[in-house]
């Protein structure tokens, strides 16, 4: 039997302090318990994933949301890190990224993302399209434990 979640952790990896801040707001409208972390660049958020160093005892987020670019590890490289350690490749983790280019698109699919969603401009779209993935996520898909 599924136990559903009363609370989920979700790892925020996002260098831009507007966007953390629309993203904390957006989870914060949508009907979902969410702990939010926030790494500030691509090496934070892997360390963690992996629990290192000040994380050693931060808990497994039940979902990721990714920028692409950010200082010193961007999002490629985060995903190409992530899913070659095997604890980790199971835990969805969704770009969202300004960028529309078909090269990102492709690319981090082909590294594995779960999804890819352009962050819309407008805050109200911004907050649908949260909420709509946060359902998806936590509603209609069953996660690993």
């Amino acid at each position: 039997m599924v136990k559903e979640k009363e609370i989920f952790n979700i790892l925020l990896i996002e260098d831009n302090e507007g966007d953390i801040l629309l993203t904390r707001k957006a989870i914060g409208m949508s009907n979902h318990s969410a702990q939010i972390h926030v790494a500030k660049n691509g090496r934070e958020g892997l360390n963690f994933l992996e629990k290192k160093g000040l994380y050693s005892g931060s808990p497994t987020p039940d979902l990721v949301l990714l920028d692409l670019n950010m200082p010193e590890m961007n999002g490629k490289e985060v995903l190409k890190a992530v899913k070659k350690i095997d604890h980790l490749k199971v835990i969805p983790i969704v770009v969202l990224s300004t960028s529309i280019s078909d090269k990102d698109i492709s690319e981090s699919y082909h590294l594995n993302a779960s999804s890819y969603i352009k962050k819309p401009v407008d805050f109200f779209r911004f907050g649908d399209a949260i909420k709509n993935m946060l359902n998806y996520w936590f509603n209609v898909v069953l996660l690993p434990n």
